[in-house]
């Protein structure tokens, strides 16, 4: 079997890995433990990115015709790519975050959502929280006056303050239209007594 033939499978699964992703990172992983490389790959699995070591050569044939084709002047010395199809940000923010740990791991760059960054880059992006956090911060913000409007009321409810106030007006009210009531019927005898007097 050919060399070709050979390479030809790994460079169409690249090439699958690659096609809907939204962001790919390139690292040098030389120096990093066997203990540090299986955590690696464990921490990218719980945050949906596909991490692996390919050849160069394969990942410069499959990069071709892609928006990664930009990352293959960083195809030099050891490298292995992450890949994420559904958060962008994930592939730096997990690789960002181990490498502060394991010094070791080198970021060349990669491409997030289209555009090309090299390491200070992807370091940058690193910091971005992922969509879950932006989403239970904005969650969080929106309930807060929320639960703030509902205190004040609960308290007023517990001293009293505005329960009783609403409770009392149309209680006072009442009467008044009650003792209103017999004064116009006290009216109206009054003009039947007037009315034969008048005949």
């Amino acid at each position: 079997m050919a060399k070709v033939e050979l390479k030809q499978p790994v460079v169409d699964e690249i090439a699958a890995a690659v096609k809907d992703a939204q962001s790919v990172v390139l690292v040098d992983y030389r120096g990093l433990t066997v203990e540090q490389d299986t955590r690696l790959r464990r921490l990218c699995r719980e945050n949906g990115v596909t991490y692996k070591v390919y050849k160069n050569t394969m990942m410069n044939f499959a990069f071709k015709g892609t928006d990664f084709e930009c990352l293959s002047s960083l195809l030099e010395g050891p490298s292995a790519a992450a890949i994420s199809t559904t958060d962008a940000t994930a592939p730096a923010r997990v690789l960002g975050k181990f490498a502060k740990e394991a010094e070791a791991l080198e970021i060349k760059g990669g491409v997030v959502e289209g555009v090309q960054y090299d390491a200070a880059g992807i370091a940058s992006i690193a910091t971005i929280p992922s969509k879950e956090e932006l989403l239970s911060k904005l969650l969080g913000s929106i309930q807060s006056p929320i639960a703030n409007f509902a205190r004040v009321i609960n308290q007023l409810a517990e001293k009293g303050g505005a329960g009783e106030a609403v409770a009392e007006a149309p209680a006072a009210e009442a009467p008044a239209a009650e003792t209103e009531a017999p004064a116009a019927e006290a009216e109206a005898p009054a003009a039947e007594a007037e009315a034969p007097a008048a005949e």
